[in-house]
């Protein structure tokens, strides 16, 4: 079947542009989301530049991962707006529309597929991305190959591109899943908690990653782990308790009475 006389229910939609005109690529407003009464996010504010490598921090429960949630389509909020761009309303579209406009998203434990070769995940993540009929029949063109050797260079696994992906360490599958989000041209990257589990060379080596991402990617990061998040981060969020409750440089935030007696003062 010639693409052209592909069913539309197989093929991908076209995503509509992505207005950054103000430079900020996320608007989360007035957010708020309760689950049996307790307000996981409660009345949230949080504006994303395009292009930038944010930090969110915050206590177990503090609304993080909800937060995620609802950008991603997973989870349904109460109230509140989040726009991808000036026109992109994330709150009406579905988890794999999602997808579609460009927001990639890494889980902490990472998901790859362990009985493929480390190539063959990419293969399939860039043909995933391409819609249904895409993935079942068609063959890699010059310029994707070139850009899996691309990816394959920038998360540092081009020598193993043929060892399978179970036989990698734990970091090196953290590193094929980031790139596995990245050979879809994502323009926003949500990472939860990269660096859990890592060796100090490993976490090291993700903090250069993540870094060199920022520019051409926005990317916002959730981890626990003060000191990776000091030798990334420009900007840091602290959430609490579903809030916004301090923002700035990491040594603004490491000094704010607020999120001493809170987060960075407590035993976590």
């Amino acid at each position: 079947m010639a693409p052209d006389r592909v069913w539309p229910f197989l093929a991908p939609e076209v995503p509509p542009d992505l207005d950054v005109s103000k430079n900020v690529i996320l608007y989360v407003e007035g957010l708020t989301v309760a689950f049996d009464g307790f307000k996981a996010i409660n009345n949230l504010n949080l504006y994303v530049d395009d292009g930038e490598l944010r930090c969110l921090i915050g206590a177990n429960g503090a609304g993080k991962t909800t937060l995620m949630d609802i950008i991603t389509g997973k989870t349904q909020c109460d109230s509140g707006t989040v726009y991808f761009g000036q026109t992109i309303n994330l709150l009406q579209r579905s988890e794999p529309e999602i997808a579609q406009l460009g927001i990639g998203r890494k889980f902490q434990k990472p998901t790859v597929f362990e009985a493929q070769t480390v190539f063959a995940n990419l293969e399939l993540s860039i043909k995933a991305s391409k819609g249904i009929w895409y993935t079942l029949h068609a063959s890699l063109s010059a310029e994707q190959r070139e850009k899996i050797a691309y990816v394959l260079q920038l998360i540092g696994l081009a020598e193993q591109q043929n060892m399978l992906a179970g036989a990698l360490s734990h970091g090196q599958k953290q590193w094929l899943e980031i790139g596995m989000l990245l050979v879809a041209d994502p323009k926003l990257l949500l990472i939860d908690e990269p660096v859990a589990g890592m060796t100090a060379q490993e976490t090291e080596r993700t903090a250069e990653l993540l870094t060199s991402l920022a520019g051409d990617h926005t990317v916002i990061v959730v981890e626990h782990d003060m000191e990776f998040v000091r030798s990334i981060a420009r900007t840091v969020t602290v959430l609490h308790q579903g809030s916004v409750l301090a923002e700035g440089t990491m040594d603004e935030v490491q000094n704010n009475p607020d999120v001493i007696e809170v987060y960075l003062g407590s035993d976590e």
